[in-house]
Protein backbone atom coordinates (compact mmCIF):
# COMPACT_ATOMS: atom_id res chain seq x y z
CA UNK A 1 0.00 0.00 0.00
CA UNK A 2 1.62 3.40 -0.92
CA UNK A 3 1.39 6.21 1.49
CA UNK A 4 -1.46 9.06 0.78
CA UNK A 5 -0.23 11.24 -1.98
CA UNK A 6 -0.14 15.04 -0.10
CA UNK A 7 1.43 13.68 3.46
CA UNK A 8 4.61 12.31 0.60
CA UNK A 9 4.49 16.11 -0.81
CA UNK A 10 4.21 17.73 2.47
CA UNK A 11 7.11 15.49 4.24
CA UNK A 12 8.75 16.32 0.65
CA UNK A 13 8.54 19.60 1.07
CA UNK A 14 9.53 19.28 5.06
CA UNK A 15 13.18 18.12 3.87
CA UNK A 16 13.98 20.15 0.84
CA UNK A 17 13.53 23.44 2.89
CA UNK A 18 15.67 21.58 5.71
CA UNK A 19 18.29 20.97 3.01
CA UNK A 20 17.49 24.09 1.64
CA UNK A 21 18.11 26.03 4.66
CA UNK A 22 21.35 24.35 5.39
CA UNK A 23 22.76 25.49 1.82
CA UNK A 24 21.78 28.93 3.03
CA UNK A 25 23.78 28.60 6.04
CA UNK A 26 26.54 27.45 4.05
CA UNK A 27 26.43 29.75 1.55
CA UNK A 28 26.55 32.83 4.03
CA UNK A 29 29.37 31.23 5.80
CA UNK A 30 31.36 31.51 2.63
CA UNK A 31 30.02 35.53 2.15
CA UNK A 32 28.04 34.22 -1.00
CA UNK A 33 25.10 36.53 0.12
CA UNK A 34 23.42 37.02 -2.92
CA UNK A 35 23.00 33.00 -2.66
CA UNK A 36 22.64 32.63 0.41
CA UNK A 37 19.51 35.55 0.23
CA UNK A 38 17.91 32.91 -2.94
CA UNK A 39 18.35 29.95 -1.24
CA UNK A 40 16.35 31.13 2.30
CA UNK A 41 13.77 32.86 -0.09
CA UNK A 42 13.15 29.43 -1.40
CA UNK A 43 13.06 27.81 1.81
CA UNK A 44 10.79 29.86 2.95
CA UNK A 45 8.34 29.28 0.09
CA UNK A 46 8.80 25.81 0.84
CA UNK A 47 7.86 25.95 4.09
CA UNK A 48 4.78 28.10 3.07
CA UNK A 49 3.31 26.11 0.38
CA UNK A 50 4.28 22.56 3.05
CA UNK A 51 1.80 25.00 5.35
CA UNK A 52 -0.80 25.80 3.31
CA UNK A 53 -1.11 22.30 2.30
CA UNK A 54 -0.66 20.84 5.25
CA UNK A 55 -3.79 23.11 6.50
CA UNK A 56 -5.52 22.07 3.40
CA UNK A 57 -5.19 18.15 3.87
CA UNK A 58 -6.09 18.77 7.65
CA UNK A 59 -8.96 20.28 6.69
CA UNK A 60 -10.16 18.22 3.61
CA UNK A 61 -9.43 14.20 5.44
CA UNK A 62 -9.40 14.88 8.80
CA UNK A 63 -8.30 17.17 11.27
CA UNK A 64 -5.93 14.08 13.11
CA UNK A 65 -4.26 11.58 11.81
CA UNK A 66 -3.71 8.55 14.85
CA UNK A 67 -0.53 6.72 15.17
CA UNK A 68 -0.87 3.07 14.69
CA UNK A 69 1.92 1.65 16.48
CA UNK A 70 1.92 1.07 20.27
CA UNK A 71 4.53 0.58 23.02
CA UNK A 72 7.75 2.09 22.96
CA UNK A 73 6.97 3.00 19.37
CA UNK A 74 3.83 5.05 20.33
CA UNK A 75 5.89 6.86 23.30
CA UNK A 76 8.36 7.74 20.72
CA UNK A 77 6.34 9.06 18.39
CA UNK A 78 4.89 11.46 20.76
CA UNK A 79 8.03 12.30 22.10
CA UNK A 80 9.26 13.83 18.37
CA UNK A 81 5.81 15.13 17.61
CA UNK A 82 5.04 17.51 20.35
CA UNK A 83 7.85 19.48 20.40
CA UNK A 84 8.41 19.12 16.98
CA UNK A 85 4.38 21.09 16.84
CA UNK A 86 5.29 23.66 19.26
CA UNK A 87 8.09 24.79 17.34
CA UNK A 88 6.88 24.16 14.33
CA UNK A 89 3.94 27.51 15.86
CA UNK A 90 6.54 28.79 17.38
CA UNK A 91 8.88 29.62 14.98
CA UNK A 92 6.02 31.10 11.95
CA UNK A 93 6.56 34.91 13.06
CA UNK A 94 10.22 34.30 13.97
CA UNK A 95 11.19 33.69 9.92
CA UNK A 96 8.98 36.49 8.96
CA UNK A 97 11.25 38.84 11.33
CA UNK A 98 14.55 37.45 10.12
CA UNK A 99 13.16 37.78 6.34
CA UNK A 100 11.84 41.36 7.49
CA UNK A 101 15.23 42.29 9.09
CA UNK A 102 17.22 40.88 6.26
CA UNK A 103 15.13 42.77 3.34
CA UNK A 104 15.77 46.14 4.73
CA UNK A 105 19.23 45.79 5.59
CA UNK A 106 18.82 45.03 9.51
CA UNK A 107 22.00 42.55 9.36
CA UNK A 108 22.63 42.89 12.84
CA UNK A 109 18.74 42.15 13.97
CA UNK A 110 18.68 39.10 11.17
CA UNK A 111 21.80 37.36 12.88
CA UNK A 112 20.49 37.42 16.20
CA UNK A 113 17.68 36.12 15.22
CA UNK A 114 18.82 33.55 12.55
CA UNK A 115 21.73 32.39 15.38
CA UNK A 116 18.89 30.22 17.47
CA UNK A 117 16.32 30.09 14.43
CA UNK A 118 18.18 28.16 12.36
CA UNK A 119 18.91 25.15 14.74
CA UNK A 120 15.17 25.00 15.15
CA UNK A 121 14.24 25.57 11.70
CA UNK A 122 16.35 22.66 10.60
CA UNK A 123 15.08 20.48 13.95
CA UNK A 124 11.57 21.74 12.72
CA UNK A 125 11.77 20.08 9.31
CA UNK A 126 13.78 16.52 10.03
CA UNK A 127 10.99 15.86 12.58
CA UNK A 128 8.15 16.40 10.06
CA UNK A 129 10.02 13.85 8.23
CA UNK A 130 10.56 11.73 10.93
CA UNK A 131 7.02 11.72 11.79
CA UNK A 132 5.92 11.10 7.95
CA UNK A 133 7.80 8.39 8.11
CA UNK A 134 6.53 7.24 11.44
CA UNK A 135 2.98 7.55 10.43
CA UNK A 136 3.04 6.16 6.89
CA UNK A 137 6.72 4.26 5.91
CA UNK A 138 7.78 2.27 8.66
CA UNK A 139 6.68 -0.62 10.84
CA UNK A 140 4.77 -0.07 14.07
CA UNK A 141 5.57 -2.93 15.83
Amino acid sequence: MHPPLLPTINASLNALAGILVVCGIVAIKQSKKEIHRKLMIAAFVCSTVFLCSYVYERLTTHLLTRYPGTGFLKTLYFLVLIPHTLLAVTIVPFIIMAIRHALRGEYDKHKRITRWLYPVWLYVSTTGVIVYLMLYILPTG
